[in-house]
């Protein structure tokens, strides 16, 4: 062995020697400190030796907490869902859970797993940490079951510091806005409608909640094309327009007006834009509302990114004859001065104001709707723009609608009895829901729509008969308004003859 070697070898010795000295000092100084030195000092200790160490390190370290005081921490959510999409085999333990709401199994990282993501060529290496190991508290009593935890989480973000900005301008908000995106994609669609346990028991009326299950979209809808094309455009123009909002100064809102007679599809319509849109709907019945305070409170109650909903609205409540208003505001009036309680009510007016006056800015992103068999009936100042935007009238079937429910309900484009049964909508008025009733009556094309040919003979025998009705009527209103001015008349001229 020559003697150059000989030196390294002593060399190599004697620092494993004295690696091994040190390791061997530093358990005793940290078994002593352990068993003598109290918690603070041991805590003041660790923490001025990880300072120094910090002095010589490139690393930079972010601690995400699962919450602020009571409030939960966005970036900590977001985070935790992001992960999720992208755990690969550098992972060995994984979280498992499942609501019984829920329709898939949801996948996080362990508590103490490591996982490195890359952004923009930047390697990030995550961590998710307990300060405590986990206990849960549970409860179970007739109204709720649940558990708390009292372990506080928290996860570590550790990168080069030279990427500091990086991070807090692009990779965060990146992160943030990837995991609303998919939240909204996995996003189960709710319908709202007013309790009506609380409607008479003296507390305030509030909400409840099913999982909205309308299989309803715009494919599938039996519309033209160029209408279901134009209501699609609005919706994704509306809800890309945020800024543009805020800088006209208005309220984030749009309405929609859908009229037509019953079986057109106006509630699918609704179904199809929720389902398109991943907003909830609040199914607003305003004969079960009280009071103007009443509504005010529900409105506030709603969430953003919703539709509000008010079904036939000429027929929830006396909005659309203002001189009734004005007759029934007096006779209140007439009650107070007797001495009589006086009746709540929604009110035209009260109305009106939730729909875009001072109390519809309380909000973003939200969808009005109106829906009536009558457009005629209904008051101008429902109509007007601002309030409903746009005006959609869902119509009889029309060759259209008619192809796309074939495809829906038989499978079939094109078949020998496509024209007759086209040339016949044309000349008879037949709902989408009436079609769609007589080609399920069967499996077989041929004779669902032999059987559809032979209900437009009913139909029309039917829409005369409704029409001779609908004259017979007006020709009697018209006689009776006739006696009545000429009743008036007569009176007028008999108390003139007096005097």
């Amino acid at each position: 062995m020559s003697p150059s070697t000989e030196t390294k070898t002593a060399m190599a010795k004697t620092v494993i020697s004295t690696i091994g000295s040190v390791a061997a000092a530093a358990m005793v100084l940290r078994s002593v400190a352990r068993d003598y030195l109290p918690p603070e000092f041991q805590d003041y200790l660790f923490y001025g030796f990880r300072s120094f160490i910090n002095k010589f390190s490139t690393q930079l370290t972010m601690v995400i907490y699962e919450s602020d005081g009571f409030r939960d921490n966005e970036i900590y959510n977001a985070t935790e869902l992001y992960l999720a999409t992208r755990i690969s085999h550098e992972i060995h333990r994984l979280k498992i859970t499942k609501n019984p709401s829920e329709k898939k199994i949801n996948v996080a990282m362990e508590i103490n797993e490591e996982f490195t993501d890359v952004y923009n060529g930047v390697k990030f290496r995550w961590s998710l940490v307990s300060k405590k190991t986990p206990t849960r508290e549970y409860y179970n009593n007739d109204d709720m079951s649940g558990s708390s935890r009292s372990d506080l989480r928290f996860l570590e973000l550790s990168f080069h510091r030279k990427h500091k900005d990086l991070v807090l301008n692009e990779y965060l908000p990146f992160i943030i806005n990837d995991a609303k995106t998919r939240k909204q994609e996995e996003r189960s669609v709710k319908l709202f409608t007013i309790d009506t346990k609380t409607v008479y028991s003296g507390y305030p009326t509030v909400w409840t909640s099913v999982n909205l299950e309308h299989p309803a979209n715009f494919d599938t809808l039996a519309m033209d094309t160029d209408i279901k094309e134009k209501v699609m455009k609005d919706l994704d123009r509306f809800i890309q327009r945020r800024e543009y909002y805020r800088k006209v100064g208005k309220a984030w809102k749009r309405g929609y007006l859908l009229y037509g007679p019953p079986g057109t599809g106006k509630s699918s319509l609704i179904a199809a834009m929720a389902n398109y849109l991943k907003f909830d709907i609040y199914d607003l019945e305003l004969t079960d509302i009280k009071s103007n305070s009443d509504l005010r409170r529900l409105l506030v109650a709603t969430a953003n990114r919703s539709i509000l909903v008010v079904e036939d609205i000429d027929c929830s409540v006396e909005l659309h004859d203002r001189v009734e208003a004005e007759a029934a505001k007096s006779l209140a009036k007439e009650m107070r001065r007797r001495g009589y309680p006086e009746e709540r009510k929604v009110t035209l007016s009260g109305f009106l104001n939730f729909i875009d006056g001072l109390w519809s800015s309380c909000g973003d992103e939200r969808i009005i709707i109106f829906t009536t068999n009558r457009k005629d009936k209904l008051d101008p100042a429902l109509l007007r723009p601002g309030r409903m935007d746009m005006h959609i009238n869902m119509s009889y079937c029309t060759p259209c609608g008619f192809r796309l429910l074939a495809s829906n309900y038989l499978g079939i484009t094109e078949h020998g009895l496509f024209e007759q049964i086209e040339d016949l909508i044309s000349k008879v008025e037949i709902t989408p829901a009436e079609v769609a009733e007589q080609l399920l009556k069967d499996d077989d094309p041929d004779i669902a729509l032999e059987g559809l040919i032979d209900f437009f003979d009913v139909k029309k025998k039917e829409n005369e008969e409704a029409k001779a009705k609908a004259k017979e009527e007006e020709e009697l209103a018209k006689a009776r308004e006739n006696e009545k001015e000429e009743g008036e008349g007569e009176e007028e001229e008999s108390a003139a003859n007096e005097n």
